[in-house]
């Protein structure tokens, strides 16, 4: 047998596995409306039809507003399409350099730096970080995000400790088998972006300093929505200045794409230096730079939206909750409904779009551990009662009667 031969029927046993689990990914056709969201055009059956959408991580619908959408069409008028390089070579322009500003403002550091993807962010500072002194030693919260594993895998030499989710004696007792001397990092996220809990940040510090580690918070799923300025988690508990490193995103909150870390300068630098997913990616484009940079001005003035989408978020709880149906606890926005298992889950989302008109994202293995499937729910402040209720006897409709017997 050839190698292509043998890695043509790996990848078809692969897929025929993922199948038959009910875990095999299928991305649906949506496209996204300006001036009208969470309302999409789904393309899945014949010319489209109109759906509702509660899985957006567009979640203050920053990516239609209409100072956003002015700041991406006066930057392509200015600037042109692409940035014109990495940005080493010619893609370093004003915006970049504005939205860097802007950011380390945001979190009240000395100095940011754009990655283009919150992904490439934490690949790219995680391994920078962690190969600057030898015999570095990780402490990774269990549910950390993929990327935040793949740059912790990705450092040489580093010696990884996984400590059980949002629990501190277990990180403590982590953290006190490594010697004193060692060089130490404690990795974790603020919001959890599955189950929707928030993690003990100044608790966390409070060990970094007791055991000389460094943090590194990402706070993708939280930036632009909580903070009296949209700072996330760590500005609404009054401890982003005792975090060394916080990494976000532009593709969230604020609607547009990009990642970025922010810390002080010298470290943000020697990031900037070293680190090959920014060395070696052509840079942002100007309409992307402007148009976040004009989200991130917006919210950091405004936080109308961000009490719109606290205020909906308790409003989509008590409505699931007055139903009885199974919504999973969460600290956040982000509200996951228990199923349970992976093809009830993907059967449960694809009669919610098929038969409902609702997009709803089913969760899998291996993003949730196998036995918790769920669809991942969130109320943006444009997801109104109505469509609430539309939502609640959808489910009523689709779950499996173990689910859904509550509600009858």
């Amino acid at each position: 047998m050839t190698t292509r031969t043998a890695f043509l029927a790996h990848c078809r046993t692969t897929l025929a596995g993922l199948r038959d689990e009910g875990r095999y990914r299928e991305f649906a056709h949506l496209e996204k409306l300006a001036g009208r969201f969470p309302i999409y055009r789904w393309h899945g059956e014949g010319a489209g039809r109109e759906v509702t959408v509660w899985s957006s991580n567009d979640y203050l619908g920053m990516g239609s507003h209409p100072a956003v959408l002015e700041a991406a069409h006066n930057a392509i008028a200015q600037h042109g399409a692409g940035a014109g390089g990495t940005r080493n070579i010619s893609g370093t322009s004003p915006l970049h350099v504005a939205l860097e500003a802007e950011l380390a403002a945001l979190h009240g550091k000395d100095s940011a730096l754009l990655f283009g993807s919150g992904y490439i962010a934490n690949v790219g500072a995680l391994s920078a970080v962690l190969e600057a002194l030898p015999g570095f030693h990780v402490f990774s919260d269990v549910k950390n995000h993929a990327s935040m594993i793949a740059g912790m895998r990705g450092a040489k030499g580093v010696s990884r400790h996984i400590w059980q989710h949002n629990n501190l004696a277990d990180l403590e007792a982590k953290l006190a088998a490594v010697p004193r001397e060692a060089p130490k990092l404690i990795a974790f996220e603020s919001v959890y972006s599955m189950d929707g809990d928030i993690a003990p940040i100044g608790a966390i510090c409070d060990l970094a300093d007791k055991y000389g580690a460094i943090t590194y918070l990402d706070e993708v799923h939280a930036v632009g929505l909580y903070g009296a300025s949209g700072g996330g988690i760590a500005e609404r508990d009054g401890v982003a200045q005792r975090v060394d490193l916080i990494e976000g995103t532009l593709a969230k909150g604020f609607g547009v794409l990009g990642g970025y870390v922010a810390g002080n300068a010298d470290v943000v630098d020697y990031i900037r230096s070293v680190a090959g997913g920014l060395i070696f990616t052509t840079a942002l484009p100007p309409a992307v730079a402007g148009a976040a940079l004009a989200s991130v001005r917006t919210l950091r003035a405004d936080g109308s939206r961000r009490a719109a989408l606290a205020e909906r978020g308790i409003a989509l709880k008590a409505a699931l909750d007055a139903a009885g149906l199974p919504r999973m606890p969460s600290a956040s926005h982000i509200v996951p409904l228990w199923v349970g298992e992976a093809e009830t889950c993907r059967r449960v989302a694809r009669e919610l779009l098929h038969k409902h008109n609702i997009y709803a994202t089913p969760i899998n293995y291996p993003t949730v551990p196998r036995g918790t499937e769920r669809l991942r729910l969130c109320a943006t402040p444009f997801h109104t009662d109505a469509m609430m209720a539309e939502l609640v006897t959808a489910l009523r409709a689709v779950l499996p009667t173990g689910l859904a017997m509550a509600a009858e």
